[in-house]
């Protein structure tokens, strides 16, 4: 459903001819959430410049104030289109939080609310009361919180401070579960000591990267001493001033686009060095036959990032275990290649906004494209494809997927496109600009 509990049906325009278009991508979900919690639990104010404001950082926003921080925008109120804000901290308090389908509030925020005085209660979407909750839940529990529940809705009951310490997790289903630990992790009276222990390596390894960046940058003592753990001293976090870049993962359908029709497309802004998982597209549009580049980097490390597409869609075989969230993307990519694609490593995605797995199979299944679902993965065989209504599942990323495909498959309605107002509000008007080559 969208934001206010509707359902937008939208037919996925096709593609006219090859796309010449630049794309302005707005700040990134990831940073901004981080951010955002740093800000809150620093020693002073924060400015965060760019920040993205959509559904998901809206909650996150919205949850913070409620414990008892001070968020505000230019002109100290705080409008909807504010992207640059000033964060106060202020004493901690029990509120109730509403996580909607974000698993950055559901999953940061806990640990946060531990050390608040009094009671904080966390519902969200239907949806989210299934997606995995259990391990950070408990990770505090061992830490010494006050915790009713194992899944949403849960409740934390908050004395004001957390003893912390060392802590055994399993972190095979999403590196949520380790970024949320460490973000609040040095004001915890032990600081932290974490240790994965589950039968496969944490996903997403770049965000964790990111968390721990961030945490430095913060001036936290945070260090890895082996492959698995994760060592925070307890001590201030430094109020930091930051510039959030571009949603790299969300630019990925309009890079995907220049992919399918063989046209360009232009990102301005893209990072030279980053930890956002979406940089990865680079790559991965460069193996399926792509020329990319990136080019004109300026003095801040940015640069304009082209991807002009080829005649055909080579296939693949990758392993997207660090890059789980571009697999809609590059599934979509996958069915409009000319041979067999096999994407790997992806088993996580069961837990995500919904079973990305069974999702993806399900919808390319019916437009056409051989699916089969793998323990880990999905093999894909493109097909002659044709229109099919296309299921959303309140999911954002499997709503872009079902625009890439409607490129070059006429009659392909998007149940729910509202969904994209998660990470990306304005997305439709974004898909049509770019068809129209207006930057």
């Amino acid at each position: 459903m969208g934001d206010n509990g509707r359902v937008s049906s939208w037919s996925a325009p096709v593609a006219a001819g090859p796309v010449d278009a630049e794309v302005r991508v707005p700040g990134s979900k990831s940073l901004t959430n981080r951010a955002l919690v740093l800000a809150a639990l620093a020693d002073g104010p924060s400015r965060l410049v760019g920040t993205l404001r959509s559904r998901d950082t809206d909650l996150m926003i919205a949850a913070l104030r409620a414990l008892g921080t001070g968020v505000e925008g230019p002109s100290g109120a705080l409008a909807a289109h504010d992207e640059d804000l000033l964060v106060t901290p202020g004493p901690l308090r029990g509120a109730e939080v509403d996580c909607g389908l974000a698993g950055t509030v559901m999953r940061f925020l806990p640990p946060v609310a531990a050390l608040a005085e009094g009671t904080s209660t966390f519902d969200g979407d239907p949806a989210a009361r299934v997606r995995p909750q259990s391990t950070v839940l408990d990770a505090l529990r061992a830490l010494g919180a006050d915790v009713t529940g194992d899944a949403l809705p849960f409740s934390v009951r908050g004395a004001g401070r957390l003893r912390g310490g060392r802590v055994e997790i399993d972190a095979s289903a999403s590196s949520q579960f380790v970024s949320g630990l460490l973000l609040s992790a040095a004001r915890f009276d032990e600081g932290l000591d974490l240790v994965h222990v589950g039968p496969r390596p944490v996903p997403s390894g770049p965000h964790v990267e990111m968390t721990l960046d961030m945490l430095r940058e913060s001036g936290v003592d945070v260090r890895r001493p082996t492959a698995t753990s994760w060592r925070v001293a307890p001590g201030p976090i430094r109020a930091v001033d930051r510039v959030v870049e571009p949603d790299l993962s969300n630019a990925t359908p309009f890079l995907a686009a220049a992919a399918v029709t063989g046209g360009t497309v232009r990102v301005p802004h893209w990072p030279t060095s980053t930890t956002q998982p979406g940089d990865a597209i680079r790559g991965v549009l460069g193996a399926m036959g792509a020329s990319v580049a990136l080019e004109t980097a300026d003095g801040a490390g940015h640069g304009t990032l082209v991807v002009t597409g080829p005649g055909r869609l080579s296939p693949v075989d990758l392993d997207l275990g660090e890059i789980g969230e571009l697999t809609p993307t590059i599934a979509a990519l996958c069915a409009l290649a000319d041979g067999p694609s096999r994407l790997t490593g992806i088993a996580h995605l069961r837990g995500h906004e919904t079973d990305r797995l069974a999702a993806l199979a399900a919808e390319l299944g019916a437009v056409g494209c051989g699916v089969t679902e793998l323990d880990d993965g999905l093999e894909i065989v493109p097909a002659p494809l044709h229109s099919a209504a296309w299921r959303a599942y309140a999911d954002h990323r499997m709503a872009t997927a079902g625009a890439i495909v409607g490129l070059a498959v006429p009659g392909i309605e998007v149940d729910d496109v509202d969904s994209t107002s998660k990470t990306m509000p304005g997305f439709t008007g974004m898909w049509a600009d770019m068809l129209a080559g207006r930057g």
